[in-house]
């Protein structure tokens, strides 16, 4: 089989959260460039207008939902907008998160959920409305989870974030240990540190003092998780169930703790 047949998702539909920027801006583009129609995500509605103008004008397909991950009932607007437009989503990418920079003495009730909840409570909430309505509609898919290597090791002030990271890691194994042989296939991806305008003006200050530490010598760009997204959702990755695609250039190699 070629490659282009292997990893063709032409005409499958994907929703992206936390689409309005960083990686989940990266993953709808991609998407939508190899053929599947996009679900937007995120609650900056402008953000994401923006970015269906910018698919649209590439000749790619997608429409927008306004969503907070958290918001159940959102939630269930967002799929139903999605049959609506496109039909029953059969690629989700759990891809909305937010981190923190609290030590653990001082970090409060309220961002541990916060954190937590986005991060890792959500992730659990999508993939069970995925599953249920692929399952529903006899349709095989697949959900891929965005983890970070920072579930496998620790940091010192990201607490919150780095537990809800290892919590999507195990996340995906127990999904996928239930919904594979329903046809849903469930896998995720740890990015190590990759530069998103969120992280653009940090990441050049502490440039030369964390690349160090990279044996590949820099940070990722958003680029550099196409291959592996793409084997994810496609019959490229059709006998994959539970596995996490660690991308940082070796870095998790020399993680404290991993």
């Amino acid at each position: 089989m070629k490659s282009s047949e292997l990893f063709d998702i032409s005409g499958r539909v994907a929703l992206v959260t936390g689409a309005s920027s960083g990686l989940g801006v990266r993953f709808a583009e991609v998407l939508a460039a190899n053929g599947a129609k996009v679900v937007l995500v995120a609650r900056r509605a402008d953000r994401l207008q923006d970015l269906k103008q910018k698919i649209e004008a590439s000749g790619g397909q997608a429409i927008v939902a306004e969503a907070d991950v958290l918001d159940r009932a959102a939630m269930q607007r967002a799929f139903d907008t999605a049959e609506n437009a496109f039909g029953t989503v059969t690629i989700l990418i759990n891809n909305a998160g937010i981190t923190h920079a609290d030590r653990v003495a001082e970090l409060s009730e309220k961002t541990w959920r916060q954190v937590t909840g986005t991060n890792l409570d959500a992730v659990l909430y999508w993939a069970q409305e995925a599953a249920r309505r692929m399952i529903a509609a006899k349709a095989r898919g697949a959900i891929v989870n965005i983890a970070s290597i920072l579930g496998f090791g620790v940091s010192k002030g990201v607490a919150a974030y780095t537990v809800a990271k290892a919590g999507v890691i195990q996340l995906t194994r127990a999904l996928a240990l239930e919904l594979s042989f329903k046809g849903v296939r469930v896998n995720a991806i740890a990015p190590g540190f990759v530069v998103t305008e969120i992280n653009r003006e940090y990441l050049a200050t502490k440039g030369a003092d964390m690349t160090c530490h990279i044996p590949m010598g820099r940070f990722g760009e958003t680029g550099d998780l196409d291959g592996a997204l793409l084997l994810l959702v496609s019959d490229a990755g059709g006998f994959m169930a539970g596995a996490t695609i660690v991308v940082d250039g070796g870095q998790m190699l020399a993680l404290p703790g991993a």
